[in-house]
């Protein structure tokens, strides 16, 4: 008997422990990466600056695919083994970080030189001005960026099943060498998706909402 359309959704949410943690640890490489490397592109100058940005469109503008078929695939050819989930983790965290690194510098950039100035004017080093004035408002002004960069990341996740792991869309082509119904079948996983994502999308609104009513937290000082 065919299966029908919601227990081939519940059949692909099986996968779904295994896209979360694809998720949770590619936000650990994604968010450091984000702020260290957005940070340095803001502060650096000359070669350094073309250092940094070079790392930073490797990981941004190569494509995500072919990064995981050379780490997972490739690498072992030269001794080292990394596991799929780590791989995995670690190649679309920094594609994510990548896009959200340049959300860092342009918050960064946007604000007043006046912002600066104030600091430098009550004796605070330039370490301390960044930490203390410019990071907190340019985060508070990029959290709905952050939050864009978790759905892009969640979504890029349907690529792991060509390493190996058993996440969602994994889960959807098991079922259908089994059960030939494509319709159904990605019709469920964009659903699964959309319930993974939209809380999310939601979460973002909010912030957004938050960040631009009167009286939020980046007025600076």
């Amino acid at each position: 008997m065919p299966m029908s359309l919601f227990e081939i959704w519940l059949g692909i949410l099986q996968g779904l422990g295994t896209t979360l943690a694809v998720t949770a640890y590619g936000l650990v490489f994604a968010a450091p990466f984000a702020l260290v490397f957005g940070i340095a592109q803001y502060l650096t100058r000359g070669v350094a600056h073309l250092l940094v940005t070079g790392v930073i469109e490797f990981w941004r503008s190569s494509a995500v695919i072919i990064l995981l078929f050379v780490f997972y695939y490739a690498l072992p050819v030269v001794g080292v083994t990394l596991s799929a989930l780590t791989v995995s983790a670690m190649v679309l965290g920094l594609n994510a970080g990548g896009y959200a690194s340049q959300a860092v510098r342009a918050g960064l950039q946007a604000l007043p030189p006046g912002q600066k100035e104030a600091g430098a004017a009550l004796g605070l080093s330039r370490p301390a001005i960044l930490l203390l004035i410019e990071l907190p408002q340019a985060l508070i002004a990029m959290s709905p960026t952050f939050v864009n960069t978790l759905i892009q990341l969640v979504k890029a996740t349907a690529l792991v099943s060509l390493v190996t792991l058993t996440d969602m869309t994994f889960r959807a082509k098991e079922i259908a060498q089994v059960e030939y119904n494509p319709v159904a079948i990605y019709t469920a996983l964009l659903l699964a998706f959309f319930v993974v994502c939209y809380p999310i999308a939601l979460a973002g609104r909010w912030l957004e909402a938050r960040v631009a009513a009167p009286g939020s937290r980046s007025g600076g000082i």
